[in-house]
């Protein structure tokens, strides 16, 4: 037993603002991956068997309770567990790349009675319904997921949100290798946790001013940066960034780490790079956009920037 890859994520677009109903980009990540594997015997993978027995207990609890979701062969996967099955991953946890992602995909594959398979035609209404199903599966995790990491990292293809209710699978335009713009990630050193992050934001929704910053420029901002990216439209997309960038900065704080703040001014004021968050914030990577991907690695001397597509 030797589980198919399931790979990382990145949303390029749209992190809290699609709890609002805004649009957003998600594009799989192949530099991280993950399987499920038979036999534990390292501490890590020990570790992992011992997490996936609580999460058996979890998905039975979802098929007993929502049969109509979605149901499991549950005797088949405690057996699975059991004798020693465990999530072997490269992804990093807590960076914001979809690590719990992977993993519900790769159960959902191996384990759901009836599942949505990759090969047939994804109609906006499986897309919406496996996307219900890897919500419920994943808040095991993260106490409430909107099931999008996990749908990325099952289709492996771009997913474009248009709102809530409104999601197709996508294509962008094609990398230019040659191209001297680049987004890439900056590794921040520090593991986030999603569910706080989650919470300030919550909290910071009950004020009026911030709900009228969301709709007002964050999601406008966001909306018009995924409209740039998948029409290609370049000039325009690092306007756009630009300002949403700003907009974090002005009104996302405590999502972006202390030691962070300068370097994310630096290149709103150098216009070098920008930075925005990369999902929840509060660690893990930060995402980087540039037009000059040598100068904001001189910019960001000292930083390790980790390419992922190029303009």
């Amino acid at each position: 037993m030797k589980g198919p890859l399931f790979y990382s994520k990145i949303l390029l677009f749209g992190e809290y603002g699609i709890i609002k109903d805004s649009k957003g980009l998600s594009i799989p990540y192949n530099f991280f991956k993950g399987a499920l594997k038979p036999n534990a015997t390292s501490l890590e993978a020990k570790k992992s068997n011992e997490s996936l027995k609580n999460y058996a207990l979890y998905l039975e609890e979802l098929s007993n309770e929502q049969p109509e979701l979605v149901t499991f062969d549950i005797k088949t996967l405690k057996m699975d567990v059991a004798s020693g099955m465990y999530f072997d991953s490269s992804i990093p946890q807590g960076y914001g790349v979809g690590s719990s992602g992977a993993l519900v995909a790769a159960i959902y594959d191996k384990y759901a009675f009836d599942k949505i398979t990759v090969l047939e035609n994804l109609t906006r209404e499986k897309l919406l319904n496996l996307k219900s199903v890897f919500g419920a599966m994943e808040s095991f995790f993260h106490g409430k997921s909107s099931g999008l990491d996990p749908l990325n990292s099952y289709l492996s293809l771009p997913i474009l949100i248009n709102s809530k209710d409104n999601i197709e699978s996508t294509s962008i335009p094609s990398q230019n290798p040659a191209g001297k713009g680049a987004v890439f990630l900056l590794d921040s050193g520090i593991i986030g946790e999603t569910a706080p992050m989650v919470q300030i934001f919550m909290e910071q929704m009950k004020n009026n001013g911030f709900r009228k910053m969301l709709k007002d420029q964050f999601i406008k901002h966001t909306d018009a940066c995924v409209e740039d990216f998948v029409s290609g439209d370049v000039k325009s997309l690092f306007s756009n960034i630009k300002q949403l960038s700003h907009v974090v900065l002005d009104n996302f704080k405590p999502m972006i780490p202390a030691q962070f703040h300068k370097l994310w001014k630096h290149g709103i004021d150098t216009n070098d790079y920008y930075l925005k968050l990369c999902g929840s914030g509060g660690g893990g990577y930060i995402l980087g956009f540039t037009e000059d991907l040598e100068k904001a690695k001189n910019s960001l001397k000292g930083h390790k920037l980790e390419v992922v597509y190029n303009f």
